[in-house]
């Protein structure tokens, strides 16, 4: 007769299973938040970050007179967003916006829900009407330096975004009419022309370093 396994033997290979399901989930979300991309090279910086390091900063901290570094502003996040109000009625519209914004922020894209319902609009509580994305690290740094260099640029009669469009804590907003700005969208291949949002949140601690910090980074305010 074969000999049972002791309870000690059993935990362990229990436990031993746990983890490697842990560390296979882990690798599968890192990969998801990534867009699938391919890994970085070793030691890569951003282009825009090593603006920020080695101009941007070093100005900040002499124009408002920072006893330390740590007080310099800097981004802690970007969040692009799409609202999608006819998702209620069409489905495909909302997934071509999903896939639009993974394409321009090279990151997945999370379907967004209704905090409430609204008669007026025949919005229902938990109803999916748009997508969102959050973006950090290089991502962010890379999505930025598009934003400002390239897709900006490409608005048709350009002449600045608005200087004023921040939130009294050094965050700005940034509203945007056309997905077909940004070039990793194909035109001939959308399904609809929509609009974005971005919303830049930084350490700063009021609007006036804020807007320091993005002039200096290239934000083409408008004058």
């Amino acid at each position: 007769m074969a000999e049972n396994k002791t309870p000690d033997a059993a935990a362990e290979k229990k436990a031993k299973a746990i983890e490697a399901a842990a560390k296979k989930k882990a690798a599968a979300e890192a990969k998801k938040s990534e867009g699938g991309s391919a890994p970085l090279p070793k030691g890569y910086v951003p282009r825009l970050k090593k603006i920020y390091r080695e101009a941007v900063a070093p100005e900040l901290k002499k124009e408002f007179g920072y006893a330390s570094s740590m007080q310099v502003p800097r981004f802690v996040k970007v969040i692009v967003s799409m609202g999608v109000g006819e998702a209620k009625e069409n489905k495909k519209i909302l997934d071509a916006a999903v896939e639009d914004l993974a394409q321009i922020t090279g990151q997945h894209a999370v379907k967004t829900k209704a905090k409430k319902s609204i008669a007026t609009f025949k919005i229902r509580q938990g109803q999916e009407i748009g997508c969102r994305v959050t973006l950090r690290g290089h991502m962010m740094w890379e999505f930025l330096d598009r934003l400002m260099n390239v897709a900006l640029p490409r608005v048709k009669d350009f002449r600045g975004v608005n200087p004023n469009a921040f939130d009294g804590h050094g965050n700005y907003s940034l509203g945007l009419n056309e997905q077909i700005i940004f070039p990793e969208i194909d035109f001939d291949k959308i399904e609809k022309i929509m609009g974005l949002n971005i919303a830049i949140v930084t350490t700063a601690r009021n609007d006036k370093e804020a807007k320091s910090l993005l002039g200096k980074m290239g934000m083409p305010f408008r004058k």
